[in-house]
């Protein structure tokens, strides 16, 4: 069973020094990363923290950085956030990065992998 997956953001992370990341990895969610955001008081304050704290904790690499926080997610772009929040319902509602498209043109059946479509 795969439990971790790549994934290229559509913009990238710049960090402090103006470095960009953009490749990264994320991991299937345990049952404590979705419970745990709801104990923390800047959940408790804005409902929409939660993403933030969500997403540092599955989030386990991005670029160099193999300690992610919520520093790094905060300071994401906004589409790479959106990226991330779909790649996230994908892999842990389906267990894949793989969803099943029908080509407009000739009704043929395609997997297309969503972790690639941010990126170059």
């Amino acid at each position: 069973m795969q439990t971790e997956f790549e994934f290229t953001l559509p913009q990238g992370y710049v960090d402090r020094d103006g470095n960009l990341h953009r490749d990264g990895a994320m991991r299937l969610a345990t049952a404590m990363d979705e419970i745990a955001p709801l104990r923390d008081p800047r959940v408790r304050e804005n409902q929409a923290y939660l993403v933030i704290i969500l997403l540092s904790r599955v989030v386990t690499r991005l670029g160099n950085i193999s300690d992610v926080t919520t520093f790094e997610i905060e300071h994401l772009f906004s589409g790479d956030l959106a990226f991330l929040q779909r790649l996230y319902r994908q892999i842990n509602e389906q267990g894949t990065t793989l969803v099943p498209v029908t080509c407009p043109e000739c009704s043929t059946p395609i997997d297309v992998d969503i972790s690639r479509l941010g990126g170059s």
